[in-house]
């Protein structure tokens, strides 16, 4: 049964930077993807970033140039570092993981992953 546990979550002011981390345990997958995904107070659930099991890396629009996937597989950890982090990135965070070297896109993640319990990011003005 895979488990996902984030940390590092927290307040900070618009422009500052946080780093994400996701713990990872269980896995009975030959293989996986990992990402992020984020929910906002009255919003839907929305991806954030993914990384597929070769280390290829895409975001969502809105993040390019200001969060930066990447993961330990030493460690089984991924992270989520964000800089220049704007009110709208307020949300709680969540890991995902799904089975398959592919696939953690945005249709993949939202609707197939296994989600950790989240940690919430808060950006103020």
């Amino acid at each position: 049964q895979v488990q996902l546990v984030e940390s590092g979550g927290g307040s900070v002011q618009a422009g500052g930077s946080l780093r994400l981390s996701c713990a990872a345990s269980g896995y009975t997958w030959s293989s996986h993807c990992m990402g992020w995904l984020r929910k906002a107070p009255g919003k839907e659930r929305e991806w954030v970033a993914g990384i597929d099991g070769d280390g290829g890396t895409s975001y969502r629009d809105s993040v390019k140039g200001r969060f930066t996937i990447s993961e330990d597989n030493a460690k089984n950890t991924l992270y989520l570092q964000m800089n220049s982090l704007k009110v709208e990135d307020t949300a709680m965070y969540y890991c995902a993981a799904r089975e398959g070297k592919y696939g953690c896109n945005e249709y993949g993640l939202l609707r197939f992953a296994v989600r950790g319990q989240g940690t919430q990011v808060t950006v103020s003005s």
